[in-house]
């Protein structure tokens, strides 16, 4: 099955920002396709920052295994500001 990079960052936002899915079945979701899991993870590591990506841990929406695989993925060009939009 194809994967798109537009729903990987869908489900990255429904992850990581909202909580209103998980990467896994879990906690009464069924979680993202698993074709789309690693992609999920790279797209939350470019394009959110720490202080999102540790809200979700803290939140429960993403579990230690899962945040050290998404911190992983980082690299030098990873956010470190959320972007305000004006």
């Amino acid at each position: 099955m194809a994967v798109y990079t537009f729903k990987a960052n869908s489900y990255a936002m429904k992850v990581y920002l909202y909580g209103s899915e998980r990467l896994t079945a879990r906690d009464g979701f069924a979680g993202v396709p698993s074709e789309y899991y690693v992609p999920v993870e790279q797209s939350a590591a470019k394009n959110f920052t720490l202080i999102e990506t540790d809200k979700a841990l803290a939140n429960g929406w993403i579990t230690q295994q899962e945040y050290d695989e998404t911190i992983s993925y980082r690299t030098e060009t990873s956010p470190t500001q959320a972007v305000k939009f004006e």
